[in-house]
């Protein structure tokens, strides 16, 4: 069982420990506050002094930090230490976070994954939950069952080592406009006297059927083509009154829509009025471009 250090104890940090004490791996534990390491102590994992003690514990380091900036830092006292240890980040960041982190992590003699955990950390471990990884293709191999306790749907993406951070985003723009679109239902619905609970059956099919229609959209937006329209970009402009209706009798901000219906406006002013709305994907490749402030 490859021993493996834990560094950040946050909930998905403290998730990843628990994944691997409970599996059987030696597990040692560090966090900037003491005190987080506790309940892990108590699940069997041992709590290092110092960041350069928990490094030198182990040859597989996985850090669970905010940012690529934050890793860096926090393991900047721990630096010669990393010399032929694999560094597995799975923290939140840009492509370009990545690269300058492995980067840093080759330049110091470390070996470099970037990763990232795409579910809450309630469900770490389980056989469905995704991570997915970028870079050294030879760490992925010799770590890839041990990384595999955290989730069962572990994928290496390539050698490129910003691929994770890349997906990452790009997978991530979907969260807070699906969000903000249920907490903007959730208040309509409190609106008129009714619990947000009684929406979520039927949100949770509208998000089946969305996800029903990715294949559709990535289809038409990898070959061009978006004039086999279900549903076109008019159809969408014409729903934007229906929205400011909706605010109206409500009392519910949307003003949160204007940009997207703004992006809606562009694409049917750019001719695409009764393409796919996956046609939007043409407008955000060309920006709009907005006056700097004087």
């Amino acid at each position: 069982m490859t021993p493996v250090t834990v560094i950040g104890l946050g909930s998905m940090g403290t998730a990843l420990a628990t994944a691997f004490v409970r599996a059987g791996h030696p597990t040692t534990v560090w966090n900037r506050t003491p005190a987080k390491a506790e309940p892990l102590v108590a699940l069997g994992a041992r709590q290092a002094r110092t960041v350069e003690d928990a490094v030198t514990a182990s040859p597989l380091i996985v850090t669970c930090l905010t940012t690529f900036d934050d890793t860096r830092t926090a393991l900047g006292p721990a630096a010669a230490a990393l010399r032929g240890r694999a560094l597995v980040t799975l923290n939140s960041g840009s492509p370009a976070g990545a690269r300058e982190t492995a980067a840093w992590a080759a330049g110091l003699g470390a070996r470099f994954l970037a990763g990232a955990v795409k579910n809450v950390p309630a469900a770490v471990g389980a056989p469905d939950t995704l991570l997915y990884y970028s870079g050294d293709q030879d760490v992925f191999a010799q770590f890839a069952a041990t990384l595999r306790v955290l989730g069962g749907d572990t994928v290496h993406l390539g050698t490129q080592s910003d691929l994770a951070a890349l997906y990452e985003m790009a997978v991530g723009a979907m969260l807070l406009p699906a969000l903000a679109g249920f907490f903007q239902g959730a208040a309509a619905v409190q609106a008129r006297g009714l619990e947000a609970g009684t929406m979520v059956r039927f949100a949770g099919k509208w998000l089946d059927m969305i996800k029903s229609l990715l294949p559709v959209y990535a289809d038409e937006i990898d070959r061009g083509d978006y004039t086999d329209a279900a549903s076109s970009v008019n159809l969408f402009l014409a729903g934007v009154a229906h929205d400011a209706e909706l605010g109206a009798e409500t009392g519910v901000d949307t003003a949160w829509l204007a940009p997207l219906h703004d992006l809606v406006a562009r694409a049917a002013a750019a001719g695409h009025g009764e393409h796919s709305i996956s046609a939007l994907t043409e407008v955000l490749r060309q920006p709009a471009v907005t006056a700097l402030p004087r």
